[in-house]
């Protein structure tokens, strides 16, 4: 399968993207203060790991998607 310039670019970014928000996400939900990701006695919550996991799940699917991305525009300049 070819992708084009575009979609091959659209890819990749999207993996960046996803790294740069989730990364910020996760910052956030380590420094909670309101008391949903810890509880009193400073041990993670059900939310945390929720909220964890769906923000390692999005690394991983970043990763994958910024890798088709990247290998798409790795081709289109071989072939130019």
């Amino acid at each position: 399968m070819k992708l084009s310039r575009p979609v091959s670019w659209f890819l990749l970014a999207f993996g960046v993207w996803s790294w740069v928000i989730w990364i910020t996400f996760v910052k956030n939900l380590w420094k909670d203060g309101s008391g949903l990701a810890f509880d009193d006695a400073g041990d993670p919550t059900g939310y945390f790991w929720v909220h964890l996991t769906l923000a390692v799940v999005s690394f991983v699917l970043g990763t994958v998607v910024g890798t088709i991305g990247f290998r798409g525009i790795r081709a289109l300049r071989r072939t130019s």
